[in-house]
């Protein structure tokens, strides 16, 4: 058996150590304002499945821009737990679903005062390339792909873009040319709304 002795923290340690944890960035990209004829008015990157944990965050983003957030509704597919109840900054948010009425992948808002919208929910786990992808293309005005075809369209990219990547491999392998220019970092997009957009009608 063998011991594992840490040293002693020193004081900045501890005094950082007492400081509440910085919370996470928000992962969430939305339509500019304006007409809103598109079926996505954007796109929520969650870090899990947890609605009680991931809603909070959410609505504390959305409220100043779309008005109170008073009920979410899902499709139970995805989501391991509904609950009826989140509670968020000053108030409660009621939770619902839909089975066959709404698309696994979109998260639907509603404000009692102002409207509905629909989030395209990226899956937690979702490569950054692919997530950036689907930001973008969810938060485009002109968008007419449903949450579940952006998904699709997302997966026949990875599997093309694996593909290429097979076909270079042994083309490298076989002699192909030097070196190539580094890939740029995927940029993943955060709240881009900065007014609000004209609500859905109920």
């Amino acid at each position: 058996m063998t011991a594992t002795i840490s040293p002693s923290p020193t004081r900045e340690a501890e005094e950082r150590s007492s400081e509440p944890p910085l919370e996470p960035s928000l992962r969430l990209a939305l339509a500019p304002p304006g007409p809103a004829p598109a079926l996505l008015d954007g796109a929520w990157w969650p870090r899990s499945r947890d609605l009680g944990a991931e809603l909070p965050s959410l609505t504390a983003a959305l409220d100043p821009l779309w008005g109170r957030i008073t009920r979410v509704t899902v499709n139970p597919t995805h989501w391991p737990v509904v609950p009826r109840k989140v509670a968020v900054a000053g108030h409660v948010v009621k939770v619902g679903w839909f089975l066959a009425e709404q698309d696994p992948h979109e998260l639907l808002l509603l404000s009692y005062h102002s409207g509905r919208w629909n989030l395209l929910v990226v899956p937690p786990r979702t490569d950054p390339a692919s997530a950036a992808w689907m930001m973008a293309a969810a938060s485009d005005p002109r968008g007419t792909s449903t949450a579940s075809r952006l998904m699709d369209e997302a997966a026949r990219l990875r599997t093309g873009y694996a593909t290429d990547r097979a076909v270079e491999a042994v083309w490298d392998s076989e002699g192909g040319h030097a070196g190539r220019r580094p890939a740029a970092g995927t940029r993943i997009p955060v709240v881009t709304a900065l007014s609000p957009r004209r609500p859905k009608a109920r």
